[in-house]
């Protein structure tokens, strides 16, 4: 990044972003303006011709991978969208995240707090007993590293999606990622239901569309 002089007050980086700066004490706070997170940058208050910058409080939003679990606990999909991402780890150990995790959301599902019993429709009335909503299980493990979010469909179907605990809109994107699955997968006629994902069309339209997130 080069700097013409002290008093200006817009810079460039790699020729492409421009950023603004605010001076205080010791330090000099560059803040990019022209991303949709607001990224800050500290550097030294010497400045030489070229600066390095530190970078600060990053605010990166990166879906690292999913994988879609069936309804009997079984591993159907699995894609990894960001190889610099989460570490690594071999099928078999997918394999049992999905069928450990399909334990543990049925066994959530039945833990509902204690709620006062309903009372009984009023004589003559047609109106059924209140019934309490169903609990949805499991939805969210977060990490310091990494954020996982369920989405279980009505059909018993888990999509799992891995994101950046600074991720937003993640139930949009799961939401979107299941309108692909129900589009090029449960219209393929050659897809055998709660088998493992084979589908060209599904996986570049998949990743078409995180790589527009992951590009933000």
């Amino acid at each position: 990044m080069k700097v013409a002089s002290k008093g200006h007050s817009l810079f460039r980086i790699d020729n492409t972003r421009r950023v603004w700066f605010s001076n205080s004490q010791d330090k000099i706070d560059i803040l990019e303006t022209n991303s949709k997170a607001e990224t800050r940058f500290m550097v030294s208050p010497s400045w030489p011709d070229t600066l390095n910058l530190t970078l600060v409080s990053p605010d990166s939003r990166t879906v690292f991978s999913l994988i879609i679990i069936n309804k009997a606990g079984g591993l159907i999909y699995n894609k990894t969208f960001h190889e610099g991402g989460l570490n690594k780890i071999s099928t078999n150990d997918y394999l049992v995240l999905a069928g450990t995790f399909h334990g543990v959301h049925a066994i959530t599902a039945r833990l509902n707090p204690v709620k006062p019993v309903a009372p009984p429709p009023t004589p003559g009335t047609n109106e059924p007993p209140n019934r309490p909503e169903p609990s949805s299980g499991l939805e969210v493990l977060e990490t310091e590293n990494f954020r996982m979010q369920c989405f279980n469909t009505l059909t018993g179907t888990k999509f799992l999606l891995f994101t950046e605990t600074t991720q937003t809109n993640v139930d949009v994107t799961i939401k979107r990622i299941y309108d692909l699955y129900a589009d090029y997968v449960m219209k393929n006629p050659f897809y055998s239901l709660e088998m493992p994902i084979r589908c060209d069309i599904f996986d570049r339209k998949l990743l078409s569309y995180i790589r527009e997130i992951n590009n933000r």
